[in-house]
């Protein structure tokens, strides 16, 4: 059977007290599983202002209507409003998915700060982030977390290094073909990756034309052909919890009929043969749609 991934980043507060029951509903009507990553500390959205002068970033804001999807007060957090603990406000929400019987696992404590700041970070403040989240989701859940998904797609090597000394099982933090092993910077292998392999939502919105009536069409024909590893997609309860859960329905639809097993990225990697996937590391890249670098996989070593 066809196998695809379905990975959720939960980035704020509302997405997780609104997006997160929006989406588990429709994933149990569907009766498929799915990963949900959380944000576990502060919201502090509105900083991504800062991001104002990166080259395609105000083109995004415009073709995917940040402001409809956020909501404004989500977008003055940590500026003009404070930013609200997260993993404090909803905490609840989070144990329900897992009550449900869904995976799941971290994506980051304060996703502005690891999103723009990881890449240049000391392993000081990366293990403390780290360290955070770790903490945070443990005392939510009441065990480890096992997996992890990378805000923003951004790492740096001791967040690699981390994630492989603490026993992380599977881990999403990058754009690419396949599942992979990461290489590290000591030429030692990471914990097992299984890369996003489709574009977003946000990415393909208002490119070439689409909109919310053909995107998830598009999206369709790009896993008509089976792709002999299996695809990971990734989405967002900001957006497809919200405002696009019309087109995650008829991606669910399409996927099913497809012939798809849909599942989360713990049960996704279950069917791999560990010992056999390639030896890659990650560098930095760019996505189409995507705004600034981000990790992508690079060439088997």
């Amino acid at each position: 059977m066809r196998q695809l991934a379905l990975k959720i980043d939960v980035d704020t507060l509302r997405g997780t007290l609104e997006g997160v029951p929006a989406l588990s509903a429709l994933l149990q009507a569907h009766q498929v599983g799915a990963t949900f990553l959380f944000s576990l500390g502060p919201d502090h959205t509105g900083r991504a202002i800062k991001r104002v002068f990166r080259k395609g970033f105000l083109g995004k804001v415009k073709r995917t209507s940040v402001l409809e999807h956020y909501g404004l007060k989500t977008l003055l957090y940590g500026t003009l409003l404070p930013g609200p603990d997260i993993g404090l406000k909803a905490r609840e929400v989070m144990r329900q998915v897992a009550v449900a019987g869904f995976e799941t696992g971290i994506h980051t404590w304060d996703h502005i700060a690891w999103q723009d700041g990881v890449a240049r970070a000391t392993p000081q403040w990366t293990r403390q982030h780290l360290q955070r989240a770790a903490q945070r989701y443990q005392a939510i859940f009441g065990n480890p977390a096992r997996l992890h998904g990378a805000a923003g797609w951004q790492m740096n090597d001791s967040a690699l290094q981390y994630l492989h000394t603490e026993g992380f099982a599977w881990c999403s933090d990058c754009r690419g073909t396949r599942p992979f092993l990461p290489v590290l910077a000591d030429g030692t292998l990471g914990c097992p990756q299984l890369p996003t392999t489709l574009p977003t939502l946000d990415e393909l919105l208002g490119c070439h034309g689409l909109d919310e009536r053909t995107v998830a069409s598009h999206l369709l024909a790009l896993t008509r052909e089976e792709a002999p590893t299996g695809h990971v997609f990734t989405l967002h309860a900001e957006l497809e919890g919200l405002r696009l859960a019309h087109v995650l329905d008829e991606l669910l639809q399409g996927w099913k009929a497809q012939g798809y097993r849909l599942q989360g990225m713990a049960g996704f990697g279950a069917q791999l043969d560990t010992l056999a996937l390639p030896h890659c590391a990650l560098r930095t890249g760019t996505v189409p749609g995507r705004s600034g670098t981000l990790m992508v996989q690079g060439p088997p070593q």
